[in-house]
């Protein structure tokens, strides 16, 4: 959610921080400025909507000055219009900021009181008023940023500029990430390693409650009680990182055609295609045959990927599993024993709600892991043991290949639980982990669908809501087929369980109505064409997602029939997940929406 950079240099860097925040567009946003120091002068350019109109802006009236700060804003305090948009200034401060303010409202009453003029709604201002203040007090400009910073609450990065020092930023980080680039008589500031690749790859990551002061040669980092401390530098593979579309239209069909390589790297991680066994788990600090209850917890796409391996963890390893939306987790007061799993996914590894189910988590002793793409993010530093996704960057909002390769690491991490607990012998270890090793080949054959799937797109586009049903594993990819739709075309869409129709959503049905059915020929089939029939009978129009034995005794008219190979049961989610995919992709591409960009989102969501 949002974008920071920040840079000390020695050449003009406004035309480089705009630069460096067109790395950071796949995290969604609605507005976009920068700041610089111009000799003595402190100046701006802002501007609503995307990258390009901020750089129209400055074609029109160059910045110059060799430090600065740029953003990429998402709203939260106050509508998406350039008088929001960062940097916020207070006389001779600039700042700009990721997260939320929570005491905002106290902070501003009593600025408000001192003869502070707020010209913007948004939280961010009271950042840059209390700098300022300090600095009217006499108080130097790191320490004024520091005296700033420990009032606030809340989670925020931020990164402060100061129209009298031309060798100076200070960055703070309470939750979302903020991470130091070192350079060569340069340094940078940044939302993560992909912002920072075209400049360095030696990065500092920045641990709650850290601020730093950047200078060109040099960087300091404190607790927030001022007292300094030691973070390690890395070197960050971001720098390796190409962010393009290739010859696709758009991120999201770029990544959904990746998906055959990056899960068969993901599988290859996790087990050996050559003898057909899963890893051991040797070095993980816990024994799955020890663990009770294994509790799991997500957001979004990511809380469906959990839903799915919830099917799998309790068929394969006998071990019951408990799934919550990370939002709620923490307040519902789950019992949790000292000992068992908990197990967090995350694309972005920097999922707000999902951290701080995460540090309840651990509060309780309970071992914790975490399913990641993102190696160095917060959540697995945080983690015992690290379960790496290997997708690669994923730019488009809505996700796609990142979500298959969690499917990925999850079903090999089920049988592994399996074997370990004794629920599955070698044997059947060997045929599940053949059947995985097929998965990047039916992925192949399901993109193969596309043109099909396009022309059902068209269809798809003219209507306002639609019905996603599905039963066991595919009851989950439903209701991620739902959000993938409403994400990207903005059609009201919903995913049920197949079994609960007759319990309410039936009554939506009519002539009107498409309905997508994911429902592969498995031992619950035959329930599922039962379901089928009961929205024929309502003038439903069916969109069924079957293989060819499916799609050969289905005995119920549908509007439109995708036929996939026949395949083993556990990839049926990583599989089906294609057509699903390519459906509302082509959903919005057909409408016009922006596909990787889509209206209100963000990739990375870092407040609560």
């Amino acid at each position: 959610m949002c974008g920071i950079v920040g840079i000390v240099g020695n050449v003009p860097v406004a035309p480089l921080l705009v630069d460096a925040l067109k790395r950071l567009e796949y995290r969604g946003y609605d507005s976009a400025g920068v700041a610089t120091i111009e000799g003595d002068h402190l100046d701006r350019r802002r501007a609503q909507g995307k990258l390009v109109n901020l750089e129209n802006r400055l074609k029109d009236s160059p910045l110059s000055g060799t430090v600065g700060i740029g953003h990429t804003r998402w709203a939260t305090h106050g509508v998406p219009n350039e008088v929001n948009a960062h940097p916020h200034f207070s006389e001779n401060v600039a700042v700009v900021h990721n997260g939320i303010i929570e005491n905002f409202r106290a902070l501003r009453d009593e600025l408000s009181a001192d003869g502070y003029v707020f010209t913007s709604q948004t939280d961010t201002e009271v950042v840059a008023h209390l700098v300022s203040r300090g600095l009217k007090q006499g108080l130097g400009a790191v320490e004024a940023a520091h005296k700033a910073i420990a009032r606030l609450e809340g989670a925020f990065a931020l990164a402060i500029l100061f129209k009298s020092e031309t060798d100076l930023i200070v960055g703070a980080r309470n939750g979302p990430p903020l991470a130091i680039g070192h350079g060569e008589d340069e340094m940078f500031l940044g939302s993560d390693a992909i912002a920072l690749a075209p400049f360095t790859n030696r990065i500092t990551y920045l641990e709650d409650g850290d601020w730093c002061v950047v200078t060109r040669n040099d960087v300091k980092i404190f607790d927030i009680n001022g007292a300094p401390v030691e973070r390690a530098m890395q070197h960050s593979v971001g720098s390796a990182l190409l962010v393009d579309k290739g010859n696709h239209r758009h991120f999201m069909q770029k990544e959904i055609y990746e998906q055959p390589e990056v899960i068969s790297h993901t599988l290859s991680n996790y087990a050996d295609f050559g003898t057909c066994e899963v890893r051991g788990s040797e070095g993980l600090p816990f024994d799955f045959a020890e663990i009770d209850r294994l509790a799991i917890s997500a957001c979004g796409t990511a809380y469906y990927a959990g839903m799915i391996g919830k099917y799998w963890f309790e068929r394969y390893a006998r071990l019951p599993v408990d799934i919550d939306i990370a939002s709620e987790f923490r307040y519902r007061e789950m019992p949790l024993a000292k000992g068992d799993l908990a197990m967090f996914i995350s694309q972005s590894g920097e999922t707000a709600d999902t951290l701080a189910s995460l540090r309840y988590c651990r509060e309780q002793g309970m071992h914790i892991g975490s399913v990641v793409n993102v190696r160095e993010s917060t959540i697995a530093r945080e983690s015992n043991a690290i379960f790496p996704t290997l997708a690669g960057p994923e730019i488009g909002v809505a996700s796609t290949k990142a979500f298959t390769c969690q499917l990925s690491v999850l079903a090999s991490l089920a049988i592994a639980a399996g074997k370990a607990r004794g629920t599955i012998d070698a044997e059947r270890e060997h045929q599940l982990v053949r059947d995985l090793t097929e998965a990047p080949r039916f992925a192949n054959q399901a993109l193969k669908l596309e043109k099909q799937i396009e022309t059902i797109a068209h269809d798809l586009a003219r209507v306002k809501h639609v019905l996603y049903l599905g039963r066991d594993t595919n009851f989950p990819l439903a209701m991620e087929g739902a959000l993938k739709l409403k994400e990207i075309s903005y059609i009201h869409a919903e995913g049920y369980a197949a079994g609960e129709l007759k319990h309410g959503p039936i009554a939506l049905i009519d002539e009107n109505m498409p309905v997508v059915v994911i429902a592969p020929h498995d031992r619950i089939f035959e329930k599922t064409v039962s379901n089928m029939q009961e929205v024929s009978a309502r003038g439903g129009r069916i969109i069924l997602i079957t293989d060819e034995k499916g799609a050969a005794e289905t005995s119920v008219k549908t509007e439109h029939l995708i036929v996939l190979p026949d395949m083993p049961e556990i990839l049926t989610p990583l599989v089906y997940a294609i057509p699903v995919q390519l459906l509302a992709y082509h959903t919005a591409v057909t409408m016009g929406t922006d596909v990787d960009q889509p209206r209100n989102l963000a990739k990375s969501v870092t407040v609560e």
